[in-house]
């Protein structure tokens, strides 16, 4: 294992791993899983002979049939020739998955519940108290078989008398009913699994925190992690996780006594976190039996937050995880909360859990190629045709629609602008920018081309509202008209415009309008915390502790930055936390951004402060106006985890601040090692006698100081000049 590691690290080669304690559990209403096990050449070098749902005759007739057979009283397997997996009956769990020759990939020694599952974490309105629900089924059917294809359903029909299961009830009137169903087909080396949760019309307000679903794999066989082509490595095991030093939060262990030397630094779970839009393949492979196994993701439509929402996805165990619901980088505002009486019901999935082969001590970036090719064909061959559920529409029972986004910017060109990069998405309706905290409905997005240009396949039937933002350009667009979508429609938008909120000529900016924190100074960690995360090094941001270097680089006195002559990406720390005088003691800190003004306009006119945040947690930004000669504004935004921003003008001791805003956010992305959250965007007004010819200076303090992770990180900061000719 240690010649191994140093074999790989010499080549750049790294994996990403996620911890998931808690998952979905709970559910009002019909939760239908759907796996699918499908066989063919595990191994297929061409990719003309991969197992292709889209066309899955592939192989058929050299296949063996597909086969159902019960083994006892509480097991069904279905098998297939390459692959068998067991399920409990009428519980629907994952027990067992052969493949290889191999007996079992999942951990044996876990009970059956604990191995392959879906599960809910949920609560009942009012109550601090969170419930985790592993979704046990009561009844088990035979939905179809034949050679071909077998499907199995697994449903529960929960009582209000059995308040102990799903709590939900408040007035002991809730009924639900659950169903897990599992596919067999014909030529793949894997599974399909899907769900549907429903709350019936009449049913008690339920709060729904996380859903995913979950496998958890043999620990003496699965060592090596990969998340992306720079994100992979040998991880850490469960032992020397417990054999190391749990650090400021429990998933986060500073490894002092691993069994292998070049397994050190730190593990935690928020290390191996991604975009949903990024985070379609990942798992792990078994170096000594030259197995790996992996979950595709092959669309983002049923999860929740839209395609930059972040979200775990492995992590020690080992553990592979698809989670769908999940407030991580996001906090409360991604809770789903369904009303009393509310109706709703929504499909999580299918996604495709791949099993692949290679020759014995292969480079285990081999079969990481393989899984990465596989999900191309997956995500390619959405919307699938082989669920029978009728609450999954097909590909011939959905629609597209397209068109050209452009940008009128009429203080940087005369011209319209091409969006380029653009991501542009149908959400359900709301204002805009309402998508990224949207947990009810489903999305479709797309990224534009150099020309603007977008086309939105495989949507739903339903109403939507068309939403998008452009990087380098501030702000939220959202299409004047509802979009209606029936099945097989062909809509065409043509041109369509936005118009990014602006005032005035830009006098001066930092960062660049991306939601992201990225381009500004990310330190490197303490040297004993320091973590081989990524070969490339994007991802530094990951490392563990960096709200602490801020006090290392700035011991007394905090961050100025200079408009013209300061660096954003070597000047500008990336979250604005706190101060750590020891003994567990924070204060607030604030930073100075000095700027010339070489004519200020006249009185009566308003200058414009734009602020973009990367996210926020507990945070509130205000405002007073003060008169002075020196233009003072003090102000906070970002990454507020627990925060209490305040913004002056002309008088950093004021009594009352300038700027203010409701308390906001809650994603606690400093701790969690993410650069963005939810994206916030505020202006504010500075009338122009506030300001004055020559020097003045704008205060930034991060007000709330009780803790490490209270802080904030700025996605954009601009000052405009007034809409007159300046």
């Amino acid at each position: 294992m240690q010649v191994k590691t140093k074999q790989l690290k010499q080549r750049g080669i790294l994996a990403v791993v996620n911890m998931k304690k808690k998952g979905p559990n709970l559910f009002i209403g019909w939760l239908i899983f759907v796996l699918l096990l499908f066989v063919t050449e595990c191994y297929a070098k061409d990719l003309s002979s991969r197992w292709n749902p889209e066309t899955n005759s592939q192989g058929t007739n050299s296949s063996p049939p597909v086969q159902l057979r019960r083994v006892d009283n509480d097991h069904v397997v279905m098998e297939n020739g390459l692959l068998k997996v067991t399920l409990s009956t009428p519980t629907g769990f994952v027990t067992e998955i052969q493949y290889n020759g191999l007996d079992n990939l999942l951990e044996y020694r876990n009970k059956e519940s604990k191995r392959g599952y879906w599960d809910v974490v949920w609560s009942k309105p009012g109550y601090r108290r969170n419930i985790f629900d592993l979704l046990r089924g009561t009844q088990y059917r035979v939905i179809a078989e034949d050679e071909n294809r077998i499907e199995v359903s697994f449903t529960k029909i929960w009582n209000s008398s059995l308040d102990d299961e799903i709590p939900i009830n408040i007035d002991k009137r809730f009924v639900g009913l659950r169903t897990c169903r599992f596919i067999m087909l014909r030529g793949s080396p894997g599974f399909y699994s899907y769900a549907i949760f429903e709350h019936l019309e009449g049913w008690p307000a339920v709060n729904i925190i996380e859903s995913r679903m979950a496998f958890k794999l043999q620990q003496d066989w699965f060592h090596y992690m990969a998340l992306s082509d720079d994100r992979q490595k040998f991880m850490p095991s469960p032992w020397d996780r417990a054999a190391g030093e749990v650090l400021d939060y429990p998933e986060a262990v500073h490894l002092t006594n691993s069994a292998d030397s070049d397994i050190n630094g730190v593990d935690d779970k928020y290390q191996y976190s991604c975009d949903n839009k990024d985070g379609r393949v990942s798992g792990w492979v078994s170096t000594d039996k030259s197995v790996g196994f992996w979950v595709i993701i092959p669309s983002d439509e049923f999860r929740t937050g839209g395609p930059v929402k972040q979200d775990l996805t492995s992590h020690v165990g080992p553990t592979t995880l698809a989670p769908f619901i999940s407030g991580h980088y996001a906090g409360i505002d991604l809770t789903l909360r369904l009303q009393d009486g509310e109706p709703w019901k929504k499909v999580f999935g299918p996604i495709f859990i791949y099993l692949n082969s290679g020759k014995p001590n292969n480079d285990p970036r081999t079969l990481w190629e393989d899984a990465k090719e596989q999900m191309l064909i997956e995500t390619k061959s959405w919307p699938y045709d082989f669920p029978l559920s009728q609450d999954f529409p097909h590909a011939n029972q959905r629609s597209t629609i397209s068109g050209r986004l452009l940008v009128r910017e009429r203080y940087i060109s005369t011209v319209l602008i091409n969006a380029s990069s653009a991501y542009v998405g149908l959400a359900p309706p709301g204002e805009a920018g309402s998508w990224q905290k949207d947990t009810r409905g489903y999305q479709f997005w797309n990224q534009t081309d150099s020309q603007g240009n977008f086309m939105i396949r495989g949507v739903r039937p339903g109403t939507y509202n068309l939403y998008g933002w452009v990087p380098g350009f501030i702000g939220d667009y959202k299409y004047n008209f509802s979009v209606n979508i029936s099945p097989g429609d062909d809509i065409q938008l043509g041109d369509i415009v936005y118009d990014p909120p602006r005032n005035g000529f830009t006098l001066w900016e930092i960062g660049i309008p991306d939601r992201s924190a990225a381009e500004f100074f990310v330190p490197d960690p303490r040297k004993t915390l320091m973590t081989y995360l990524s070969s490339s090094n994007s991802d530094r941001f990951r490392q563990y502790g960096l709200w602490d270097r801020y006090t290392d680089l700035y011991p007394e006195e905090d961050l100025v930055y200079t408009v013209g002559a300061s660096n954003y990406s070597k000047d500008w720390f990336f979250a604005h936390v706190t101060r750590d005088l020891g003994n567990k003691t924070h204060v607030p800190t604030t930073w100075r951004i000095v700027f010339d003004l070489p004519y200020v306009v006249p009185t009566r006119d308003y200058y414009t402060l734009r602020l973009a945040l990367a996210s926020a947690t507990s945070a509130r930004l205000q405002k007073v106006i003060i008169t002075f000669i020196l233009a003072i504004v003090h102000v906070i935004l970002t990454t507020f985890h627990h925060c209490n921003p305040k913004g002056w003008i002309n008088d950093r001791n004021a009594t009352r601040p300038h700027f203010r805003t409701r308390l906001i956010g809650k994603d606690n992305s400093i701790a969690r090692h993410g650069i963005h959250g939810l994206y916030w965007l505020y202006s504010f007004n500075i009338a122009g006698y506030r300001l004055h010819r020559g020097t003045n200076t704008i205060f930034l303090r991060q007000a709330f100081g009780s803790g490490p992770f209270f802080g904030v990180m700025y996605d954009y900061i601009r000052l405009e000049a007034p809409p007159t000719r300046y």
